[in-house]
């Protein structure tokens, strides 16, 4: 059974999706989701715990052997990334049965549940595949889930975002399959292990290095990486309180694992960086992501858009990591694959609650006034999180920020150090306007919190960024050894 894990860990949420279709009752719907979800947390963890004490291994699907068959690899990179998917769909699912019946009609409920199945299972199959067509089908398939999940949102506005990630991403897989199709006139190959071996011996690289740039800009979009992030605002804002938190927490994260992937698995990682402007170009990208999408945050009325600016940003910090292209750059950036999932994951999912409470569809700073004494728990909860968005010390994304600061000073890119100082001063501000409209503004309404299942399942995540600021053995742990994987090459 255990070496059906890999297996199981993408069939039991593709199963469920159909089955939550065809039963049309909200309540299978959500036991089957939080089921499923708990399922693949014990899964990954399981698969993680295999790759600590045993190191990689590969499951062959229908016994054909790769190359020719399709391979499913768990690494160090992939068993941290599915953890981290795992453990946000653990919280987001039992969270979603309240906050979907009050932000969904009764008849169209299974269908949200149905598509976060779907997505689920997407996301957990690009981190697991070792196939590059085989990615690409599963990007589509969280894609197609997105798009929809967005969609479902209460405001008309949701119709136009999902609309226009929906072109956003058609670009993105397009380029990508372009990447992929000259990738495999190159080698003959589809299997990414084989892959990397077969480009040692290309002479002519043009193609190759054609493939890299579509592979890089399609990828780029999917993952919202700077100046190509004009979907993800709207997205966030617009989207049902459920979707936008899993979203925010796991999607753009496993796009840039699959960046990861290839940029040091796949290609050859010395002539990428010493031959190419590969490092130049990531710096100076993820500097302007952190900066300007934080500028623009301060200045957002709108909390769910402020947060999704703020998204922004914080994805600049994860591909950070990738220019600094060492080992403290790397443990950083995977490290914050989990670190910013559980705070963006926890402000989502408490703002769920209030806009439940609150009965508006959009909640304005403004309208956070007095949220300290009507919702105290939920008012403690996000500036825990916003302290953690800003980098305290004690709170996960201190340790982000730390990592790279020694990988930008091992590369004496002292600018690069001071950037990310710049920074999260400007993260202050924009998170001292939440507390000084939640503390120090009068504000009415009843004392009121949020359905205990919602509000014990964002205060978790907003603990879990205070327990990965002081206990790393998860966290820095698994991204350390993930990151020495991908710089020894992975061959």
């Amino acid at each position: 059974m255990v070496e059906h894990l890999p297996a199981l860990q993408v069939v039991l949420p593709l199963v469920a999706a159909p089955l939550i279709v065809l039963a049309r009752s909200p309540r299978f719907a959500w036991l089957a989701t939080t089921a499923v979800s708990y399922a693949c947390l014990v899964i990954a963890a399981l698969l993680a715990t295999r790759v600590a004490t045993l190191g990689a291994f590969s499951y062959a699907l229908g016994s054909w052997a790769p190359p020719w068959g399709i391979e499913y690899r768990v690494d160090a990179l992939s068993a941290f990334v599915l953890v981290a998917v795992a453990l946000t769909a653990s919280f987001v699912a039992p969270y979603a049965r309240r906050s979907i019946a009050a932000e969904l009609d009764a008849d169209r409920q299974y269908l949200m549940y149905a598509m976060y199945c779907l997505c689920l299972a997407g996301l957990l199959g690009i981190t697991v595949t070792g196939d590059a067509f085989n990615l690409f089908v599963f990007l589509e398939i969280s894609s197609l889930a997105s798009y929809v999940l967005i969609a479902l949102g209460r405001r008309r506005q949701a119709l136009v975002a999902a609309f226009q990630y929906m072109l956003m991403g058609t670009v993105g897989a397009t380029f990508y399959v372009i990447g992929v199709g000259l990738l495999y006139l190159v080698t003959g190959t589809l299997n990414l292990a084989d892959l990397a071996e077969r480009l040692r011996g290309v002479e002519d690289l043009r193609p190759v290095l054609a493939a890299l740039a579509f592979i890089t800009v399609g990828i780029g979009l999917k993952l919202a990486l700077f100046p190509l992030h004009q979907w993800l605002p709207n997205a966030y804002a617009y989207a049902p309180s459920m979707a936008t938190a899993f979203l925010a927490a796991t999607a753009t994260k496993v796009s840039v694992y699959v960046l990861l992937r290839f940029y040091f698995t796949v290609f050859d990682p010395a002539a990428l960086f010493d031959r190419l402007p590969t490092r130049e170009t990531f710096l100076a990208l993820s500097v302007a992501a952190m900066i300007l999408a934080s500028l623009v945050a301060v200045f957002e009325r709108e909390v769910k858009r402020l947060f999704a600016w703020s998204s922004v940003a914080q994805i600049g910090y994860i591909t950070l990591g990738i220019g600094l292209e060492n080992h403290a750059g790397l443990t950083g950036s995977i490290a914050h694959l989990l670190n910013h999932g559980v705070t963006k994951g926890a402000i989502f999912l408490l703002l769920g609650g209030v806009a439940l409470r609150s009965g508006a569809a959009s909640i304005s700073v403004g309208s956070l006034a007095g949220l300290g004494r009507r919702m105290p728990l939920t008012a403690f909860g996000l500036v825990i999180a916003g302290l953690s968005l800003i980098g305290v010390p004690g709170t996960a994304g201190f340790v982000t920020k730390w990592f790279l600061i020694l990988g930008a000073i091992e590369r004496e890119a002292w600018w690069v150090v001071g950037a990310i100082l710049a920074s999260s001063l400007i993260a202050v501000a924009y998170v001292w306007r939440l507390v000084e409209a939640a503390y120090l503004r009068a504000g009415q309404g009843t004392r009121r919190e949020a359905p205990a299942g919602m509000l014990a399942a964002g205060l978790a995540m907003a603990g879990l960024c205070v327990y990965f600021g002081f206990f790393t053995s998860i966290n820095v742990a698994g991204a350390s050894d993930a990151a020495s994987f991908l710089l020894r090459g992975a061959r």
